[in-house]
């Protein structure tokens, strides 16, 4: 059965919620947002959605909606309530990531000097809090040096070398994911950098390393698993019918 590079993204990241439990998905993006979705569809059944702005629902509203468009309400969630959540560590986010370097800091703050920055973007936001109190996991849609350099230029999210020199207490519930990207999904070695974990069907592990801008290992990598045809079905139909996840991952 034929699939898109769109439909494998979905299903690397869908992989990256099994086991989570009843954690509360934060999904910025469209294909970390179906990743959720289809997870509670299959694997991940105890996995909490939210409509992003004030409710858990039982039934997600559509795409890019809140609980005002459809769907099924299951509690009320008020927008101070999502710190407890986070700060209790039940609250698993897969953000996005304009840099990122070998050892997962993460920047989508501004580009250039913070005291004169090139290009300001939109703040460090809730990375810092997320990065130290639980699993955090990355959306890269585009997959470049610009993106993947070898120091961010500002610090947003926590990677493993600054929660290591911060000692134990930074360390206690630090816990970096993998990055999935249009290319490939990344994790973690030992040290803390990152590697390539697979490559999406119809890449190279040389064209990752060619696309990333400090030395990434490959050694292991295998490739990314496929869509099944009960995936596709519930991605194509359930989820996403009007295939706005074409929007991020083109071909």
């Amino acid at each position: 059965m034929e699939f898109t590079r769109a439909e494998v993204c979905i299903v690397a990241a869908s992989e990256s919620w099994r086991g989570a439990g009843e954690v509360l998905a934060h999904a910025v993006g469209i294909v970390p947002a179906v990743s959720a979705r289809l997870a509670r569809l299959t694997h991940s059944p105890d996995l909490v959605l939210s409509d992003g702005e004030a409710f858990f629902m039982s039934e997600p509203p559509p795409l890019g909606g809140t609980a005002a468009d459809g769907g099924v309400i299951e509690a009320w969630v008020p927008f101070r309530s999502i710190f407890d959540v986070l700060q209790s560590g039940r609250r698993q986010s897969m953000m996005g990531a304009s840099q990122i370097d070998r050892y997962g800091n993460q920047n989508i703050s501004a580009i250039g000097d913070w005291r004169r920055p090139k290009r300001q973007l939109i703040g460090v936001r809730g990375a810092p809090g997320n990065t130290v109190n639980h699993r955090t996991d990355y959306w890269v849609p585009g997959h470049s040096p610009k993106v993947f350099v070898e120091r961010v230029d500002i610090v947003s999210g926590v990677g493993n070398d600054r929660a290591r020199a911060g000692g134990s207490t930074a360390q206690r519930f630090h816990d970096l994911g993998v990055v999935i990207t249009d290319l490939a999904v990344l994790d973690y070695d030992p040290e803390g950098h990152l590697r390539i974990k697979s490559v999406h069907p119809g890449v190279t592990v040389e064209q990752v390393q060619q696309q990333t801008g400090f030395p990434i290992d490959g050694t292991d990598a295998t490739e990314t698993r496929t869509p099944t045809p009960e995936e596709l079905r519930l991605i194509r139909e359930v989820i996403d019918p009007k295939s706005l996840r074409s929007r991020e991952v083109a071909g």
